[in-house]
């Protein structure tokens, strides 16, 4: 069973900076989706996504703030946030998807995914 380990989250005071971490494990084919987060009593909206064709979505919030990257030999996802505001506040969770699913290490669909069990990020203004 796959495993995603997210950590990294924490509170920061507006303008700060926070680099999450997610790490996956264990045995069956995978690939990272993305960053996801959720706010209470809101659904969990797309944060920086990875296109079929590797090339990474960001939502129009956190554009030129977040910066998604990859580092394959440690099986981890990063998401570096910059300038942090008080509306980034959330639960923040990684996403994977089953190997069946993914193409040249990037996920075409979104079927059965794997999820992290998130980790909070506080921006107090």
């Amino acid at each position: 069973q796959v495993q995603l380990m997210e950590s990294g989250g924490g509170s920061v005071q507006a303008g700060g900076s926070l680099r999450l971490s997610c790490e996956a494990s264990g045995p069956g084919a995978r690939c990272f989706l993305g960053w996801f987060r959720q706010s209470p009593e809101k659904n969990r909206d797309p944060v920086a996504v990875i296109g079929p064709d590797g090339s990474t979505t960001y939502s129009q919030s956190v554009k030129g703030r977040f910066t998604l990257s990859r580092d394959g030999a440690k099986h981890t996802l990063y998401l570096q946030m910059n300038s942090l505001e008080s509306n980034d506040t959330a639960m923040y969770y990684c996403a994977a998807c089953r190997g069946a699913y993914c193409t040249s290490g990037s996920c075409f669909d979104r079927q059965n995914m794997y999820w992290g069990q998130g980790t909070q990020v506080t921006v107090s203004s």
